[in-house]
């Protein structure tokens, strides 16, 4: 893979560096301002001697911490050496909690998405919704690093979220049980004969392979394997390498997606190397609004190269790059660096990925068969005319539940389309 400045992200497409950049000692952005450094002093003394209670100095930094990056933007953080390793296990597909990946949103919890087969995902709750109590702690005011903390716990115990949704006028509580996440990052299906489907619900350290695994099971099992859908609805994102590593599989050639930041280390570009695992066949990609950062860059980048339609709603647009970089002490902080690009050139940043094909998720029912009067059902009907072999009926097709889920129904009949064509 011809990659430039190729540098090792993680999580929700988070790099890790080794140090932070230096400013030159002349430097104008080198001077402190000593004004604002003696209000804090000020401050800090006045919190020390007043308030209500005696408050660790080491404690009160944190905190100053804490506030100076919560106040940036939703996603720049201080990681306490328990959250920097929360943040490296999670990489790995198994941790524990709830199984959610969260932002911050107007001071309270604003879920992106829950993960499959999680118990978030199996309590309900939805991408977008906010969580304004964890048990009887409000949230409000609370940083996203504590707020997860709370959620996070041993296998088996219980927490009450409560929550505001669009379109329900008042809060509700859910109550869920948590339990050690292992995530399944990549299964595959055939969902009727020579159509394949794969599923991607988080980008981590085995994805890529994994991808490439399953596309081959599925053209071992089906050689005549006439389309792909490509399912990222709900995928909160993960890690880049293994995004840009699947986009690589899928594209022959092209740009995959480029960073801009301030600082020449944050920024970079990853192109396709030669080979498509799936020699060119019609791939469909389904994207929702709990798609975000990395699966947003790979519908991003096979759309701006036209390998494939995208269809489903607006993705969530996540389009930011957060640099961890450690500190002492096995602590770090987690700072947004710089914004995605597709390779068209669009950001992804509070945009997302439009689709191609708009398919809201609706429920859609079959009606009861008509009876009707057709050539055959008339008396003394001619007959066809033409001798063939009869043929064995064929096997019944694993047909999609089109009640359960439009929008893989529509994936389905734009790849039949596509595969007509073709032909």
């Amino acid at each position: 893979m011809k990659l430039r400045k190729l540098l090792p992200i993680v999580l929700s497409a988070t790099l890790i560096a080794a140090s932070p950049w230096v400013f030159s000692e002349d430097s104008e952005d080198a001077r402190l301002p000593l004004d604002e450094l003696q209000l804090f002093v000020q401050i800090f003394d006045q919190i020390r001697s007043a308030y209500v209670e005696e408050v660790n100095d080491q404690v009160l930094f944190e905190h100053a911490i804490k506030g100076m990056l919560a106040g940036l933007d939703p996603h720049s953080t201080y990681l306490s050496e328990d959250s920097f390793e929360d943040l490296q296990e999670s990489t790995s597909g198994e941790f524990g909690g709830l199984g959610i990946e969260v932002g911050m949103e107007g001071g309270f919890i604003k879920v992106i998405s829950p993960i499959d087969g999680t118990p978030a995902a199996n309590a309900g709750i939805r991408t977008g919704d906010l969580i304004i109590k964890l048990d009887d702690q409000a949230v409000q005011g609370m940083s996203i690093n504590d707020a997860i903390d709370l959620m996070r716990g041993e296998k088996g115990s219980a927490i009450t979220l409560t929550i505001l949704r669009e379109g329900i006028d008042a809060p509700f509580e859910v109550e869920i049980i948590r339990d050690i996440i292992q995530v399944q990052s990549v299964r595959s299906d055939i969902i009727e004969d020579g159509f394949g489907y794969v599923r991607i619900a988080q980008f981590q350290n085995e994805t890529g392979s994994q991808f490439r695994k399953e596309v081959k099971k599925l053209m071992a099992a089906t050689p005549a394997l006439k389309g792909l859908v490509l399912d990222l609805r709900n995928n909160p994102g993960g890690l880049l390498p293994a995004c840009v590593e699947v986009a690589d599989a899928i594209l022959d050639n092209g740009l995959i997606v480029y960073t801009e930041g301030r600082v020449e280390s944050a920024n970079g570009e990853f192109r396709a190397s030669p080979g498509d695992i799936l020699n060119n066949l019609p791939l469909v990609v389904i994207i929702n609004n709990g798609s975000a950062s990395a699966s947003e860059i790979l519908a991003g980048a096979i759309q701006d190269n036209q390998r494939g339609v995208v269809i489903g709603t607006k993705s969530f647009g996540k389009g930011s790059v957060q640099t961890v970089l450690p500190l002492r002490e096995d602590k770090a902080i987690k700072l947004t660096t710089a914004r995605y690009f597709t390779p068209s050139g669009n950001s992804i940043q509070a945009e997302g990925i439009t689709p191609d094909i708009l398919v809201e998720p609706a429920e859609i029912k079959l009606l009861e068969k008509q009876v009707g009067i057709s050539e055959a059902t008339l008396a003394r009907h001619l007959e066809k005319g033409n001798k063939t072999t009869a043929k064995t009926p064929a096997t019944e097709k694993k047909q999609p539940a089109i009640e359960d889920d439009n929008q893989l129904y529509e994936a389905l009949n734009i790849l039949k389309g596509i595969a007509i064509f073709r032909q």
